[in-house]
């Protein structure tokens, strides 16, 4: 954190980015703590798979580009689930940071639950909702008589006949994406939340007459530092680069190619994705970028480029790591010793309890 607050600078704000993925160990019985993970798949498989998750809390030191600055790459426990260890990691950093951070969230975490979790921590969040989310708005003036309401009018983002007139409307254009209209609702909050009120926008993508041209992007804020309407929504563009570090990671580094037989090991070797990622940025600009010959140039250097020209660093400086000592024949099993298969563990299968309902009081 202090190095990442070290080379940031302090014109610009400290954006954050979460997200969570699957490390894939379908054929490992004997790898205990295995869980059921969220992968995505092709069309028509499902989009699960046996092995661990890994939660990741990046920052993001550019507007534009691919790189991401893991803070936090830990694996998500049996008895966790993403919600809560992003919260913990969220907690963490901003406990260390000396100015108030925008966190930028997938539809995942879109949720009143995460809201909760996060309610009490220094950070401004931005994150992205479900088609199909219910808000609700701000409960109208007591009238003195029962019990004061919650919460008001529904507004439903897949039903536009329960929206109000929105609080605040901008139309822009970009150069990559067109022209866009922007939507601010004010004070909406989810059913479980009523005491949290956020910000609602949506992102319209039209063409030349103004028809839409692709689904709209809803967007919830909270937090007592907001940017304006024109700057929120390309920040939140930003939370892609957790994507491209992942993808970065498992093709590049080769994360996922080791088979390791505990989750120690495991959490021991992921620890060095963050290490790796950081000694790539801090060379971005002394290594010098070869090209393949059917690589086109970049004008910037991305962290595939970098990895693959790494090697101009370290052949001037060398490795402090002893030369390799010939051991010999290894002896082989000792014998006469017998052998002992390995403990296989069950496959852990996490349970959402839904809280049960009340029943309706007879009329």
């Amino acid at each position: 954190m202090k190095l990442y607050q070290q080379y940031v600078p302090r014109e610009k704000r400290v954006v954050l980015a979460g997200d969570h993925t699957a490390w894939s160990r379908l054929w490992s019985p004997t790898l205990k703590e295995r869980t059921y993970e969220h992968q995505p798949a092709s069309l028509g498989a499902k989009p699960v798979t046996l092995g661990q998750g890994y939660s990741t809390l990046v920052c993001v030191p550019e507007m534009e580009g691919s790189w991401a600055l893991p803070l936090l790459h830990e694996r998500i426990t049996s008895y966790e689930n993403p919600l809560e260890k992003a919260a913990m990691q969220l907690r963490q950093v901003c406990q260390e940071m000396k100015e108030r951070p925008l966190s930028l969230w997938d539809a995942e975490y879109g949720c009143a639950r995460f809201v909760q979790l996060t309610a009490d921590i220094e950070c401004d969040k931005l994150m992205r909702l479900r088609s199909n989310r219910v808000l609700y708005s701000a409960p109208p003036t007591y009238s003195g008589r029962g019990r004061p309401r919650k919460h008001g009018d529904k507004f439903k983002l897949h039903d536009p006949s329960t929206w109000w007139s929105p609080h605040q409307q901008l139309d822009c254009s970009d150069e990559r994406l067109g022209h866009l209209r922007l939507q601010c609702w004010h004070q909406v909050h989810f059913r479980k939340t009523p005491e949290h009120p956020m910000t609602l926008i949506r992102v319209e993508r039209l063409d030349a007459q103004g028809n839409r041209t692709h689904r709209p992007l809803w967007l919830l804020g909270t937090g007592i530092t907001l940017p304006g309407l024109a700057l929120l929504w390309q920040l939140y563009l930003r939370r892609f680069c957790v994507d491209h570090w992942y993808r970065f990671i498992k093709q590049r580094l080769h994360w996922c190619l080791p088979h390791l037989g505990t989750a120690a090991q495991s959490e021991a070797w992921s620890t060095l994705m963050p290490l790796m990622t950081w000694q790539l940025w801090l060379a971005r600009h002394a290594v010098a970028l070869h090209s393949l010959p059917w690589q086109k140039p970049l004008p910037r250097p991305t962290p595939g480029r970098v990895a693959q020209s790494f090697a101009t660093l370290l052949v001037p400086l060398g490795s402090p790591a002893h030369s390799v000592k010939p051991r010999g024949k290894s002896p082989g099993w000792p014998p006469g010793k017998s052998r002992t298969s390995r403990q296989r563990f069950p496959t852990v299968r996490k349970r959402y309890s839904k809280p049960k309902s009340r029943p309706k009081p007879a009329a």
